[in-house]
């Protein structure tokens, strides 16, 4: 087994629910010769300083999270993309640890293609922010309040995305114009939507 790092012994030693399915990843993980760190509060796991892959639980699941598993060729076809937005990672989801055990050779020769990809240098072709539909009641104000359009332009692409994807979710139009309403100062401040 590879060098197990503190941070990440001390992270599963707390964990309450999914410890032992997330040492069993742990261990197909170190064993595929990748470097353990803890990244995002989350046990990472890299090549050359690349992140190849996190293990973390859920409520209802544990995963098994490719940084760019958008690239792998799931043969599978066993894994999920968590939300329609999302674009590179995928997760290979887990109830219990017998799943786990029963696919270990398939999870190693899904992190080894992770490998090789990274290896490869290969990129996921993302989105452009244009490419997402600006919401009709977030368009009027941008048209309307010029000092609003010129604060959103100078936010970087993914604040911008950020903000389109809130604003686009509710299904009512009143719903998404409250939302704007609520973000319009934080955007002429010129602060994304976690900020």
């Amino acid at each position: 087994m590879n060098k197990i790092n503190p941070k990440v012994e001390e992270f599963l030693s707390k964990s309450q629910k999914w410890r032992e399915e997330l040492a069993k990843l742990r261990t197909i993980v170190l064993d595929c010769g990748l470097a353990e760190e803890l990244k995002w509060g989350q046990p990472c796991y890299t090549f050359q300083n690349k992140n190849i892959v996190l293990i973390h639980g859920f409520k209802a699941y544990c995963a098994l999270l490719f940084i760019k598993g958008a690239l792998l060729t799931d043969p599978k076809s066993i894994l999920i993309q968590q939300t329609r937005n999302v674009q590179e990672g995928r997760q290979i989801r887990f109830t219990n640890v017998r799943e786990i055990v029963e696919m270990e050779s398939i999870i190693n020769a899904y992190i080894y293609e992770a490998i090789e990809v990274e290896k490869a240098g290969l990129k996921v072709n993302h989105k452009k922010t244009a490419d997402f539909i600006i919401p009709e009641e977030f368009q009027n104000q941008l048209d309307e309040i010029p000092a609003l359009k010129n604060a959103f332009d100078a936010l970087t692409p993914g604040r911008q995305r950020a903000y389109i994807l809130y604003f686009s979710a509710p299904k009512q139009s009143k719903t998404r114009e409250s939302r704007i309403e609520k973000c319009k100062q934080q955007i002429l401040d010129g602060k994304g939507l976690n900020d």
